[in-house]
């Protein structure tokens, strides 16, 4: 049996007991980006009604972006930028920005938290809603960044002729950009 803390309370944790904790942490993170892929992987077959399933639209945004010419964490962020539509679909922007906040930067950070209001260009007009509801952000830094991601990579990621890439292509660039943190998720408010 491997080792383990020995306290039931973490008020009577001992410096030795986060040993063993810290040594599974990081075997934990260490194995992040497969866990990613596994869930990715969940989003195949479901179409939600697209003419393509929610996971080749993600390879296809990502393929977009990477022939673009795009950075690695960029294209990393398109290919993630929806895998919350299966646990969270009525946030799925605020899931992948959340997930990926630790690894991005703040720039990539806003596309991914921002780009579902600002994909509602496209259709919000043929739901009843304000189309132009992304404008609330007119004045924010990113709102040029995140409408051109989803003009140039995702409102267009949903053709069954497309020529997509495999997700071997990205692999390595997912475990590029999940292998150091840009910033502590742990900071004072």
């Amino acid at each position: 049996m491997s080792k383990t803390a020995k306290f039931t309370e973490m008020t009577k944790g001992t410096a030795e007991d986060y040993v063993p904790i810290v040594e599974a942490a990081m075997v934990h993170t260490s194995e992040l980006p497969q866990r990613i892929l596994e869930h990715l992987e969940m989003l195949k077959g479901d179409h939600g009604g697209f003419a393509v399933d929610r996971y080749t639209h993600c390879l296809q945004t990502a393929t977009r972006a990477y022939r673009d010419g795009r950075d690695e964490e960029y294209v990393v962020c398109a290919l993630l930028h929806d895998i919350g539509d299966i646990l969270a679909p009525a946030n799925h922007a605020d899931f992948a920005a959340t997930l990926l906040e630790p690894y991005i930067s703040e720039k990539n950070f806003w596309i991914l938290k921002h780009h579902g209001i600002f994909q509602g260009y496209y259709f919000f007009h043929f739901l009843g809603l304000d189309r132009d509801m992304r404008d609330k952000y007119k004045d924010h830094e990113y709102w040029r960044d995140c409408a051109e991601f989803c003009a140039k990579y995702d409102q267009n990621s949903f053709d069954p002729k497309y020529d997509t890439l495999p997700i071997e292509t990205f692999i390595p660039m997912l475990e590029r950009v999940l292998s150091q943190t840009k910033k502590s998720i742990y900071k004072a408010e």
